[in-house]
């Protein structure tokens, strides 16, 4: 196979074998520099991906912290006072006083609460702040009023255990 090559290259004019090897080179320098073109872009993507990714892997270190931060917290736990003590008080703390109808505490871990008229928005917001404190919603009924966002609401609270 190498024989018959080289009995090709030799019987073509040095005319001719001149053009096949420029045409060759030029060939090759092409496909060389397609070669680089399609590098370039890949390096391209993939720098952009790496960025991506750095940016990513910072942010899961960051959570990593925050939840090693947290873990280390004592967890939160209701204080040691009564029940109905710490809601008034949250009531209280929320400005939701004015609303409030009656509270009644049936036994030492629950929490009877009714409100006449009362913005929704506040109520979330309360139960929400209860929530952080480790005070569950128990059960819960809530009737609108005719006023645009305004509600009524009797619910009953439980401390989590």
């Amino acid at each position: 196979m190498r024989a018959q090559l080289n009995r090709a290259w030799r019987s073509r004019a040095p005319k001719e074998r001149a053009i096949i090897g420029a045409l060759a080179a030029v060939l090759a320098v092409a496909l060389y520099l397609w070669l680089v073109q399609s590098a370039w872009q890949a390096r391209g993507r993939i720098h952009a991906s790496v960025m991506t990714l750095r940016a990513q892997s910072a942010r899961l270190d960051q959570q990593a912290l925050e939840v090693g931060r947290l873990r280390a917290e004592p967890a939160a736990t209701v204080s040691t006072t009564d029940l109905r003590t710490l809601v008034q008080a949250s009531i209280g703390a929320a400005g939701l006083s004015p609303a409030l109808v009656r509270i009644d505490a049936p036994d030492a871990d629950r929490v009877t609460v009714v409100f006449g008229a009362l913005s929704f928005a506040d109520w979330r917001a309360w139960v929400a702040s209860l929530q952080a404190q480790r005070i569950r919603l128990e059960t819960c009924r809530i009737q609108a009023l005719s006023a645009p966002g305004m509600v009524s609401v009797t619910a009953t609270f439980t401390a989590a255990r």
